[in-house]
């Protein structure tokens, strides 16, 4: 819940206005009680005066973690200031939103976001880390913000960790193994790590959920002695266990108190998997009872290799809760573990600042760059960090390609695979990642902007109109690849839709040809040459005169065709914004 707290008849209109612009709150008009605003809502938002607002809420001031966030607005909408909870609160977010709704400007002062540091307290909630330190957290997170020597240790890989490594700030240095790191010659070190480290009271911990555990077990095991002796097994073994991500097991012990009991304390899935996915398993230690009784060699590795679709960290050990015995296994999860990993990226249609961020950022910290250089420039190659290798594929076979990754790859780097446009369209990474899927390598794709993308925006065009045009057809004329019989151009153009053609340049006679047994010869054309590149060109012309363009401007390579009376329409309106079209955010007028 969020309370607007207004003390004049402007206040109250100011705070009119922002429920009207989506500010789900009530508005309290001249309060006399605070207690109970100030207990049962997340956020104050006061509207007046500072004074007044630091006066009314001093009295219920207890810490940050409990305190809800406050944020106050002058009268006249000018100036949006966090006062409390800035951070663990959420009160920064609220000012730069509110501040966003109204044009005012946004006063926050937290130190971390003046100095565009990272918020240290929010990592956690932000990437779904757990947090844990020996020192005093105030203290060590004032080192950082005042630029003490820092270490980041990194064992892990995900959208927290690809943050963290691409925006280093200078007086951090990046670790990925705690055998190269020297404590003594850091005054704070963080570490993203399921693993434990004794670095003192210098260190601040942010436990990734990458640890996957597998149980077996008699019946009936005594859950609180179970609780107490398997915390003890993960930390003998180094391991944390804020870093368990889930318990997995056999469908026979699904219903296991004990398990259940976990599960609930610690708020992460209990998974039972059937006898048949697990007997596919061949665990390191098999047992010939366990066997008998379930199917299955090994119910605790079997569950833990299943789950996190890798191999074992810890192999199955034998623990003892009260009188009863169960087995422990853990794995750690192969998306998260820091090892070799390839990134198929999207570089966009060319231009390097149209590259998603994600994708940005994955050059920043990629070990090696393998880049389409026929179609993608090599500009983008320039976010790489200093000792990045980086090589064009345009010479190379796929086993070439496959072969120059694997020499990064089975060195534990980490390996950006730069296509052009989205990956997924023509991006020929089907067969590389059949490779792949043989020889078991991680691999993940960030999409892009996809050339035809590109065209609709230099073309000024929406490519769909309402009741005429409501298909956006993807293709290519049939050169040395052939196309399949049912995706023909010419049956294709049956349907007249807007239609984007890549890599036919070189034919564009015979796509001439074939689009004209269905649309008529005075159909639009956009001959859309290098999009978005420094040299782009476009050429508009008919579909009658599409192949002499296409010659006369001597087009080959990097060339999309696009065909359909949606370039440049501008009639046709949408009921979107028909006022008499209701929808689940508008009421009819």
């Amino acid at each position: 819940m969020i309370a607007i707290i207004a003390h004049s008849d402007k206040g109250r209109l100011l705070a009119q206005t922002l429920i009207e612009k989506g500010v789900d709150a009530q508005l309290a008009v001249h309060p006399i009680h605070y207690g109970p605003l100030w207990q049962s809502n997340e956020a104050l938002i006061f509207i007046g005066a500072l004074g007044i607002c630091v006066r009314e809420i001093a009295p219920f001031l207890k810490n940050k973690k409990e305190d809800p966030a406050v944020i106050n607005i002058d009268a006249n909408g000018q100036f949006v200031q966090p006062v409390l909870s800035g951070h663990i609160g959420g009160a920064n977010q609220w000012a730069r939103k509110l501040a966003g709704l109204l044009g005012a400007v946004p006063v926050v002062t937290t130190v971390s976001d003046t100095s565009d540091l990272w918020p240290l307290d929010l990592l956690p909630d932000r990437y779904n880390w757990k947090i844990e330190h020996a020192g005093h957290l105030p203290r060590l997170m004032s080192r950082f913000i005042n630029g003490a020597k820092t270490a980041l240790l990194i064992e892990a890989r995900d959208e927290g960790t690809i943050f963290l490594e691409s925006e280093c700030p200078p007086f951090v240095d990046l670790f990925y193994s705690s055998e190269t790191l020297d404590p003594d010659r850091y005054d704070l070190i963080l570490a993203i790590t399921p693993f434990l480290y004794d670095f003192g009271d210098k260190a601040i911990f942010y436990r990734p959920p990458m640890l996957h555990l597998g149980l077996g077990c008699q019946r009936d095991l005594p859950p609180d002695s179970f609780y107490d002796t398997l915390r003890e097994a993960l930390r003998s073994n180094n391991l944390s266990p804020l870093s368990v991500a889930s318990l997995n097991t056999i469908n026979i012990k699904q219903d296991e108190p004990a398990f259940l009991f976990l599960s609930h304390k610690w708020n992460i899935p209990l998974t039972a998997y059937s006898e048949k996915i697990l007997s596919k398993y061949e665990v390191p230690n098999p047992s010939e009872t366990v066997e008998k009784i379930t199917g299955s060699k090994g119910v605790a590795e079997a569950s833990a290799m299943h789950r996190a679709c890798n191999s074992l960290l810890l192999p199955k050990t034998k623990l003892q809760a009260g009188e009863k015995f169960y087995t422990l296994a853990v794995a750690l999860d192969a998306q998260m573990e820091r090892k070799g990993f390839i990134e198929f990226v999207g570089a966009g249609p060319g231009d390097p600042e149209l590259i998603s961020v994600r994708g940005k950022r994955l050059l920043q910290m990629a070990d090696y760059i393998l880049y389409a250089g026929s179609l993608v420039p090599e500009e983008l190659t320039h976010y790489a960090k200093p000792g990045c290798v980086t090589e064009s594929s345009a010479g190379m076979d796929l086993n070439t390609q496959i072969e120059r990754m694997a020499h990064f790859y089975n060195r534990h780097l980490f390996v950006v695979r730069l296509h052009t446009g989205d990956p997924c369209i023509y991006g020929a990474i089907q067969e590389q990642m059949a490779v792949m899927d043989q020889k078991q390598w991680q691999y993940h794709i960030t999409p892009g902007i996809s050339s035809f993308q590109a065209a609709a925006a230099a073309l000024k065009s929406q490519f769909t109109i309402p009741e005429e045009v409501q298909t956006i057809v993807l293709t290519r004329g049939e050169g040395r690849t052939p196309m399949p019989e049912k995706e023909q151009l010419h049956k294709l153009a049956q349907s007249q839709s807007t239609m984007c053609i890549f890599l036919s340049a070189s034919i564009a006679q015979k796509v001439e040809t074939e689009l004209l047994t269905h649309y008529p010869p005075e159909t639009p054309v956009a001959v859309c040459y290098k999009l978005t590149w420094k040299d782009e060109k476009i050429y508009r012309c008919t579909l009658q005169t599409l192949a002499r363009t296409v010659n006369e401007n001597h087009l080959k390579m990097t060339t999309l065709i696009v065909v359909g009376k949606a370039i440049d329409n501008r009639t046709g309106e949408s009921k979107l914004y028909d006022p008499h079209f209701a929808h689940a955010f508008r009421k009819t007028n």
